[in-house]
């Protein structure tokens, strides 16, 4: 028996970090249909988003076909989500851009080298993160902050693509204001032909996304109306080919192009080690990390509640580092779970991490046998897939709630967006985290507190504010509704040393902890002054409904040895019937 459980223990941890042990055995016909289908749709979709990403990276188009190979066949094998769609995403690609960028690297053989070392960066901080169970810290990371970073992204990407819609070159600027004003100042040399191929493919991907996706939706079942309206990418991508090729529009009108695509698999190679390189892009690195993940983590979730699946934050954190192994040595750059692709995976009927190995040997045939196809590619097609891709990051929404609900979230979400957009990519999530940060050390060390009394007839107790309550005059109950620790104890000291002066007929505070999880050494010390300066006024301290947690604590170092076991009660009810009772 003790053998049998034994297997049975070694078995589930396997599953734990190889998850297509679970599923792969059990593997049905019904599943592979739902696969198959999702797998060539979202090719169909990855293959020009691929690329487009790549170029907003700073890349070869034809690494993003390679990104979308390797990566997802790993994370079909090893990923909890069964829809999760890996692959370039536009957040990643732009943080890529940003990050490698502003290195200035002397040719596109050393910018790749830069890429592929970040892609094994992120690899590495990644599994590091799920092995040591250490994926919390994205949730610093606030949403507020996310939400701003997101909103000033889109803003930054769909401003840089402008360019290749109107058909000049851009010079590489510091600033975001800066490429702005040259845009602007240089509108004269606009190519009108790229420009209408640009605003057509626009048009035509707009269509796709609303009012052709609304009357499909209306008219067709849902797992055929998404998959068809996702299509807006291949349609203007064929379009573009044909059209810039019949007319010879590249030659005839300068019209920009992708050109030659390399075709064949990627080569297997490990990224350089160059200590300088690597230090250089680390920070960029550790970025994409965590708001990758976040990325991730925030659709895989949402999906899978929908359908009572379960998914394990830290072995995602595993499955998407291995995956961008699997990116830095096949020529590729960092991956993600895309929102838009994962959401028409799902629709399309993915069962399993299978959808995902489909949809990669889909674009390993396309690398392998239909590159030349992308020759005539307008660049102006590609940007319009961008533009109107990341059209929907921005969320002005997100900050009209914020505001209306908490100024702080509000004014965090605002800084992390004007930071982003005045600082660039890594400074403004880091400014927008500090000062999220920072607003909430503010609004925790002045704690909301209350005197409370009882309603009559219950044994209930709210704010002497609020409501119409009973008290007695001698008994102070004072509620703090927050944990107790270094920037707020003293606040917490100095409110109750006011009402008991204040107050002279006060013989009793009772401390009420219903909303204390935590008590740290700061407070502690505080609470041990307070209870000396209270008695050196003839006033007594007590405490009410101290949680478990922290009743240990305080055992444990001997306050409530000090403080009396007497003077700690279950309940505020108990308190003020014994003192009200004590006090005649």
């Amino acid at each position: 028996m003790a053998v049998k459980s034994a297997k049975m223990t070694e078995s589930t941890s396997l599953k734990q970090y190889l998850p297509f042990l679970a599923w792969l055995p059990k593997y049905r016909r019904e599943d592979l249909t739902g696969d198959v289908i999702a797998g060539v749709i979202v090719a169909v979709m990855l293959v020009p988003q691929g690329m487009a990403y790549a170029l907003l990276a700073g890349m070869p188009p034809e690494t993003g076909l390679y990104a979308s190979i390797v990566p997802l066949i790993i994370y079909g094998l090893l990923g909890t989500s069964r829809v999760l769609a890996v692959g370039p995403t536009a957040m990643v690609s732009l943080l890529i851009a940003a990050g490698i960028g502003s290195l200035n690297p002397a040719s596109t053989a050393e910018y790749m080298q830069y890429a592929l070392i970040m892609a094994l960066q992120v690899a590495i901080i990644q599994m590091l993160m799920g092995l040591l169970h250490v994926g919390f810290l994205v949730n610093f990371l606030s949403h507020p902050v996310l939400s701003g970073f997101t909103s000033a992204a889109a803003i930054i990407i769909g401003v840089g693509q402008v360019k290749h819609v109107l058909g000049y070159d851009v010079p590489r600027f510091e600033h975001f204001y800066e490429q702005v004003g040259f845009l602007f100042t240089n509108i004269t040399h606009t190519n009108l032909t790229t420009l209408i191929i640009g605003l057509c493919a626009i048009g035509v991907l707009l269509a796709f996304k609303y009012p052709l996706a609304t009357w499909m939706k209306a008219h067709l079942p849902e797992f055929i109306a998404v998959p068809l309206s996702k299509l807006g990418p291949l349609v203007v991508v064929v379009a573009g080919v044909i059209v810039v090729a019949r007319f010879g529009l590249a030659q005839a009108a300068g019209v920009g192009i992708v050109g030659d695509v390399p075709g064949g698999l990627p080569q297997v190679a490990a990224p350089p080690f160059n200590f300088a390189m690597w230090q250089a892009v680390f920070p960029t690195a550790i970025a994409i990390s965590l708001v990758g993940y976040m990325e991730s983590i925030s659709v895989a979730k949402a999906l899978a509640s929908k359908k009572r699946q379960k998914i394990d934050p830290d072995q995602e954190l595993i499955a998407l580092g291995a995956a961008n192994i699997g990116a830095a040595f096949t020529g590729a750059f960092p991956v993600t779970g895309g929102l838009s692709r994962t959401v028409v995976n799902d629709t399309a009927g993915a069962r399993t991490g299978m959808a995902s190995i489909f949809t990669a040997i889909l674009v390993a045939l396309t690398v392998m046998f239909l590159t030349p196809l992308f020759f005539y590619l307008p660049s102006a097609v590609l940007a319009a897939i961008i533009i109107v891709a990341v059209a929907k990051l921005f969320d002005w929404h997100a900050f009209i709630h914020a505001w209306r609900y908490n100024r702080a979230d509000g004014l965090s979400l605002l800084v992390t967006f004007g930071a982003v957009l005045a600082a660039g990519i890594e400074a403004g999530i880091l400014i927008g985290a500090a000062v999220s940060m920072g607003l909430y050390l503010y609004r925790t060390s002045k704690p909301h507190t209350a005197v409370i009394g009882r309603i009559p007839g219950t044994e209930h107790f709210r704010n002497v504010k609020r409501h119409d309550v009973e008290t007695c005059s001698e008994v102070l109950l004072f509620r703090v509704d927050e944990s107790l620790y270094f920037p707020n104890v003293t606040y917490l000291e100095l409110q109750l040393l006011e009402l008991v002066a204040d107050n002279p007929e006060i013989e009793h505070v009772v401390l009420v902890c219903s909303a204390v999880n935590y008590i740290d050494v700061s407070a502690l010390e505080v609470l041990e002054r307070l209870m000396s300066e209270l008695r050196s006024s003839g006033v007594t301290f007590y405490m009410a409904e101290v949680k478990g947690p922290v009743m240990d604590r305080l055992r444990q170092v001997g306050f409530i040895d000090h403080l009396g076991g007497d003077r700690v009660f279950l309940s505020t009810q108990r308190a003020y019937e014994y003192l009200k009772a004590a006090t005649g």
